[in-house]
Order: C-alpha cells, then structure tokens, then sequence
C-alpha cells in the first residue's frame, strides 16, 4: 500500500476541482481526475449527502462485521475526495459554493437544466468571476433539444439510445427480449468523456486563459458508444437486432457449450480460424469456401455454428482453453466476480486496492486501470464521510475558526 510519504506527484497535482455532482457519472469523473492527482472537492448535502451513500445494501462493515452508514456503491466512485457539506438552498451556502468556484480550476455539475441558476450558480456568473474556470454539466439529454428538461437515468438512456436492442438473446430464441447491461455502461462511458473533455478544456485554458463550458449528455454518449453497430446501421439503413452472444460482424466470436462449461471463441481474422479448424480436427472448414473468409463466414453462420457447437461440445473446458491458448486463438473462461478478481493476471496488475478507511480499518476497491510510467495514479484518501473535510476546506479559502462555526451553529454547512 501506497504511505503519503511515498506518493508519486500525480499528472494533474496542483489542479483543483469543485464537484458538485452527485450518484455515478459526475463522480466517476471526478474520481478518474482524482485519481490522476486532482484535489477534488466534493459538495453534498448536510445530514445525507450523496444518494449513493445509502444505495444499499451492501454496506461497508466495521472490524465487529456490522453494516456501516457508507453503501459499496458510494464507495466504488469516490476516492481520493474531501467531502464538505453544505447546504446551496440557503444563499450563505450559495455565497460559498460562488467563493469556491472562484479558486478552482474545474467544476463539475450534475443538476436538472437550468437548476443552479436559481442560486446563482449558473455558468455566466461563475465564469464573469473565474474566467479560467472549466464547468463540466452532466445531464441525461444535454442543455438544448426538446428533452433538455427531463431527468435522465442510466437504465433509461440504455433503452432509448438503442444500446437494449442489440443486447440480450435473439428474439427467436427463449429469454430473448430487451436487456440491459449489467453495469450502469451509460453513466461510466459519460464520466470518462467528461474527463477527456475537462483535460482538452484544461490543455485550452493553459494556452490562453479562456476557460469554457462543457455539456455532457448520457442519451449523446449512449449513442455515440454504439460504435460498430451505429456505424453498421448509418450504412445499410438496417437496424441491427439482439444476437446474443454471437458478435454482428465476426464468426465464430460468441460462447460456446463444452463438455464441462462454457467458454468463449474470439476468432478475429482468417489466419485465426485456420489454427482453430487444425485443433477442432475440422481443417476442411478453413478451406470451405462458404467459410475461408470471415463474410462468409457471417454469411453462412447459420450453417457453421451448429458444427462449430457439435465439435466444441466433444472436449472439456480447459482442454480446449490450453489448446486454443498455445495457439494464440482468442478465448476465454467465464469468470464470476469471485474468480475473475482471483484471477492472476488481475492480480499480477494490482486491480484492487487496500486503503485506510476510518469505519472499516482496511477497505478494499477496485483500482484505477490507467498505468502511467512517469505520474501513476494515486491513492491519497479513501472515499470520504460526509462532511469529513468541511473545515479543512473552508480554512483553505480564507474563513476564520469563528465564521466556520458560525456557519455549522446556523446549519450551512455539516
């Protein structure tokens, strides 16, 4: 585990961010911006702050193993964070958040449309005071067209970008219908653009002092993460349906049934499934000309996925892993959480992360996928109490040990 005493100096050391968001795509942001070495300050309600806290169960336990008041869900999307509380309803908690922003570099928001304006909040205001400063606005559909006004969720961005009808089983088969993915893919890829987004606006702002607004929309990512199959559709006007596990544009890439479980055939090229015609013992597959090529091969699946399946069913899972592997043919088990975090290539790349946590003793997340050679991320601070670092931050912008208090006695800040 990383000590403070020997924490690299991170990419971003000495950018500070104000985050005013609140649930997954705004925190995941911020978090990724922490994670890179941002100081990131996150604002949340005095009394129950961000909805994720109680997103639960499961909850974090403590050394006796009894549920604490922090949900995994908060604690997977916010480390690195101090967390003030303060309350934006009351103009004294507004007149805060304005001095905040006035001495940070970005500020990210998650609000309804329109919704900080009523505090005085709004882009104009806080950039007439910071012109330096970079706003993020994350909303479900953007701040123009005629859904700008609506609130907008994952699970139902998932659906109306198109994302649940390409996933699940085919329509022709049981349990097909729509699905959506297990994890909230909308509100991630969101945050991740939004980060992308801050580090180009940041890169503009150094280069001239003009600091800008970005406007993140989950339905625009949601659309835009269809890649190939958005793509397939621009260019035949066909709609693509549910394959299931089967891939729209590569054959064999799906699971496959052997005799002990099932696994995972990734075949990307025609050179890969010469090799894997050689250990199915079926090499006239390769030189079939209804399967040679991969169009053809997508052409005629109907025809060779039942023999691929037949073949595959003949030989233990492993066998077919070991053979395929020594190969170089893509493939792969199919892991549970359990196993795929027991996994030694996961652990090989240190994909968890042990931190202090003052309820828990030792709190275990899952670790930041960026390696970097030069600024690796960090782990600085586990993900906050609520209004853990209220008093800390408000001494940093200049209050008093008096006006602080002020301040807590009258139920501004928490």
């Amino acid at each position: 585990m990383q000590t403070p005493n020997t924490l690299p100096t991170g990419a971003l050391d000495g950018v500070r961010v104000l985050d005013l968001s609140r649930v997954l795509a705004g925190p995941w942001c911020t978090q990724t911006l922490a994670d890179l070495g941002a100081d990131v300050i996150k604002v949340e309600r005095p009394g129950s702050g961000d909805d994720t806290r109680a997103w639960g169960p499961p909850y974090l336990r403590d050394a006796d193993g009894n549920d604490t008041s922090e949900a995994a869900y908060y604690l997977g999307a916010n480390r690195n964070k101090r967390s003030i509380a303060v309350d934006i309803a009351k103009p004294e908690g507004q007149a805060l958040i304005r001095e905040l922003a006035g001495q940070v570099d970005v500020l990210v928001e998650n609000f309804k449309v329109g919704d900080l304006a009523r505090y005085g909040l709004d882009a104009s205001t806080l950039l007439a005071a910071n012109p330096g400063l970079v706003i993020c606005s994350i909303t479900g559909f953007g701040q123009t067209g005629p859904y700008k006004d609506r609130a907008g969720y994952d699970y139902a961005v998932q659906g109306m970008g198109g994302l649940m009808s390409v996933t699940g089983e085919r329509d022709d088969l049981p349990g097909g219908g729509p699905q959506k993915v297990g994890v909230a893919v909308a509100d991630l890829f969101t945050g991740l653009y939004a980060t992308v987004a801050i580090l180009a606006a940041l890169r503009h702002r150094d280069a001239t002092g003009q600091g800008q607004v970005i406007d993140m929309a989950l339905l625009d990512t949601q659309v835009a993460m269809l890649a190939n199959l958005g793509s397939n559709y621009l260019c035949t006007g066909n709609a693509p349906k549910r394959m299931g596990n089967a891939h729209q544009n590569i054959v064999p890439y799906q699971v496959f049934a052997s005799s002990d479980g099932h696994l995972i055939l990734a075949v990307g090229n025609d050179s890969q499934f010469a090799k894997f015609a050689e250990i199915a013992g079926r090499p006239d597959w390769a030189a079939d000309a209804r399967f040679a090529k991969n169009a053809d091969r997508v052409r005629h699946r109907d025809l060779l996925v039942p023999e691929i399946s037949a073949v595959m069913a003949t030989r233990p899972r492993n066998d077919w892993l070991r053979a395929l592997e020594s190969a170089k043919v893509p493939c792969g088990a199919i892991n549970n959480l359990a196993e795929a975090f027991a996994d030694p290539q996961v652990q090989a790349r240190e994909m968890t992360v042990a931190m202090e946590h003052p309820l828990s003793g030792t709190l275990r997340l899952v670790a930041n996928p960026i390696k970097l050679s030069a600024t690796p991320v960090s782990y600085r601070h586990a993900p906050p109490l609520l209004g853990q670092h209220t008093g800390d931050v408000l001494a940093e912008a200049g209050l008093s040990e008096q006006q602080i208090a002020l301040l807590r006695a009258r139920g501004i800040i928490g």
